[in-house]
């Protein structure tokens, strides 16, 4: 089994990054394969609802001159997705909006392409606006048909500076437990 997360934010090593590999050490202590791919300040194009993907039907956006089709392709033989996102003006980085529409987007145009596998959203937040960011993500799981995996409390970590969330005991547990729970859900999809 493998699950594969993205970090929406453009600090690779920041508190998004931090939290996103808490979960993954959690799968991997479970024998899963992760990948974490970081795709946050990167240049990405919106999805422009031209519909391409619908007649195409070739598992891929028509909008080729960035990375998001190789995240689309990596997400599609993934078992479980994370995709995790600081808090921008109480919602997910634009790097995140992008992949979450256009990468919806295909898979509703292919015949579900996400359909039953595990997802999960991870944000990172200096103090409010986190639950929108939740929101967002969680809404592509949801109208995806995939199974979204929850934790001992949202999946949210506080932090201004790179490294505070490291002093979120709660936000670290939480990432923990979102590990463990994704894992068992895993097992169980894949039994």
């Amino acid at each position: 089994m493998k699950v594969v997360a993205f970090n929406g934010s453009p600090r690779k090593d920041g508190n998004t990054a931090r939290l996103l590999v808490a979960v993954l050490t959690e799968l991997e202590k479970e024998g899963i394969e992760t990948e974490l791919i970081h795709i946050g300040g990167k240049k990405v194009h919106g999805c422009t609802a031209c519909a391409k993907c619908f007649e195409n039907q070739d598992r891929k956006c028509v909008i080729d001159d960035d990375f998001v089709n190789d995240c689309i392709a990596k997400m599609a033989i993934a078992d479980g997705i994370i995709i995790g996102s600081p808090t921008y003006f109480a919602d997910v980085s634009t790097e995140t909006k992008a992949l979450i529409d256009r990468a919806g987007y295909v898979a509703l145009a292919n015949g579900g392409m996400f359909t039953r596998k595990a997802g999960a959203a991870v944000v990172a937040v200096r103090r409010a606006g986190a639950v929108r960011a939740y929101d967002t993500i969680n809404h592509l799981f949801g109208i995806s048909q995939m199974v979204t995996v929850g934790s001992s409390y949202w999946n949210i970590g506080i932090g201004l500076a790179p490294g505070d969330v490291e002093k979120d005991e709660e936000g670290l547990q939480t990432m923990q437990n979102l590990g463990k729970n994704m894992a068992w859900i895993l097992k169980k999809i894949r039994a």
